[in-house]
């Protein structure tokens, strides 16, 4: 079992990151094992993989780097930067980095994800560039079209965590972030289920990044610790069966999605991040919700959270059945 010792102080100044080269990172990820947790990382994946492949084909030396990089136990380091923390950077400021880094530091790092030497096709100094390079492509191709819907997602993802750490402290917040990742108490925050060494991360920057694909990883550098996690539950499933074509008729296509999608309770940015719709048309079907009392509202620290009441549990199912 792998642990972080923290302190208070690394638990105050923790915080969460987006990162859109995270987001890039998680999408490569997901290409390489080419098998989805979910309806919809099968749609994604039967709409890129197949390009994705053929790129690959066509790079044979760069499909031996990933091969190398992205190993069970570990990533590449140089492939996975640890976030700076200094406010959101964009795509390709994130990128610099990894094209930025010293021929010898990509290939010790890839030795270290192999676990022994580099094969000889991989003994040049263009490693870091051909790793940016298909990095570019798969956030050109597969992520920056879908980035807003996907920042919603992230986004809620972070007000729904930090809702549960007001109400639940450490252990509610990093509960189901990622396998075999829990609190442990007396300041000992378990990270893999893995049998590893315990690391003392008192005073380090402590960060948390979200992605939408079903990955996950760990990231540490020059005091800067990062867990990569990916948003929870129906959050990151795009797949989500639509509201009852009864209900939908009764309430209208939109106002039945926010009122099916509150089986458990979430925020407004939650629902706006889950149904596509625009803040004001989330808030007016709430309040049509709540006059009607199907719907009931709690804060939740900063938060203000809906779930549906019993009246609603009864319409929800009862269209559903039929």
């Amino acid at each position: 079992m792998g642990w972080w010792q923290v302190n208070a102080d690394t638990l105050a100044e923790s915080r969460f990151v987006v990162s859109p080269l995270a987001e890039a990172v998680a999408g490569l990820k997901l290409l390489e094992r080419g098998t989805a947790a979910h309806p919809g990382e099968r749609v994604w994946l039967d709409a890129h993989l197949p390009a994705y492949r053929e790129r690959k084909a066509e790079d044979p030396v760069t499909s031996l780097l990933l091969h190398a990089a992205l190993r069970p136990a570990w990533n590449a380091t140089f492939l996975t930067p640890t976030p700076t923390g200094a406010g959101e950077r964009t795509f390709e400021e994130e990128l610099l980095r990894i094209r930025r880094t010293l021929p010898g530091t990509a290939r010790t790092d890839l030795e270290v994800a192999l676990d022994g030497p580099l094969p000889a096709r991989l003994d040049r100094p263009d490693l870091p560039e051909l790793a940016a390079g298909l990095l570019e492509w798969v956030w050109t191709r597969t992520v920056a079209p879908d980035w807003p819907r996907r920042r919603r997602i992230i986004e809620a993802d972070v007000v729904a965590r930090t809702a549960r750490l007001g109400q639940e402290g450490w252990a509610g917040a990093l509960d189901g972030m990622r396998a075999g990742m829990r609190w442990l108490g007396q300041s000992r925050l378990q990270i893999t289920a893995r049998d590893h060494p315990p690391q003392d991360v008192a005073g380090a920057q402590l960060m948390f990044v979200p992605v939408t694909p079903r990955q996950s990883w760990l990231c540490w550098e020059s005091g800067r610790y990062a867990v990569v996690y990916p948003c929870s539950g129906v959050l990151a499933d795009t797949g989500r069966a639509p509201a009852p074509e009864a209900l939908r008729a009764l309430l209208g296509p939109a106002r039945a999605t926010v009122l099916v999608l509150l089986d458990r309770p979430k925020s407004t940015t939650q629902l706006v991040a889950l149904t596509g719709q625009g803040l004001g048309s989330v808030g007016r079907h709430l309040k049509v919700l709540l006059d009607a009392r199907l719907v009931q509202r709690r804060r939740a620290g900063r938060s203000v959270l809906y779930y549906r009441t019993a009246a609603g549990e009864v319409l929800v199912e009862a269209q559903g059945d039929g």
